[in-house]
């Protein structure tokens, strides 16, 4: 199991280097873009985490709601690269960062309430919450930064 986290984390890492680049090398701004989604990724990860230990409240009830919402979102997503639809794009963006907001809650309070025993797959289901995070707040502040 955990020479699967190391994979995955290295494989996203990988995918993840020529999207900063572009972002950092083909923007004006792409450096402050990556800074500012980088740090609001840490924001938004700390308060939700904050919340969900200080509140202890219970967010199993989303389980189902995070499930439909992601295959929404991921099915209007392949709709928008395919018929290349920016407004689209923009609100799977938009539905990505509410969606994994959700997941980062409902993740937390699982490791907290004793829901989730698998603390890898915890891991991994956080990782890859932060990961959509990150990339949906870059790709916002992309196109509301200038790039097409």
């Amino acid at each position: 199991g955990l020479v699967f986290v190391f994979a995955l984390t290295g494989f996203m890492g990988l995918t993840l280097g020529p999207i900063v680049g572009y972002y950092i090398n083909a923007i004006p701004n792409g450096d402050q873009l990556v800074m500012t989604a980088l740090g609001g990724t840490g924001v938004i990860f700390l308060g939700l985490s904050a919340y969900a230990l200080k509140s202890r409240k219970d967010f199993s009830f989303i389980g189902g709601m995070l499930f439909a919402g992601i295959l929404v979102a991921f099915l209007a997503g392949l709709g928008a690269a395919v018929f290349s639809i920016p407004a689209l794009s923009l609100a799977v963006s938009a539905m990505f960062i509410i969606l994994m907001s959700g997941m980062i809650l409902y993740q937390t309070s699982a490791i907290i309430h004793g829901g989730e025993t698998n603390y890898i797959m915890a891991t991994i289901t956080l990782y890859v919450s932060i990961y959509n995070l990150f990339l949906s707040l870059l790709q916002l502040l992309g196109i509301f930064g200038g790039d097409d």
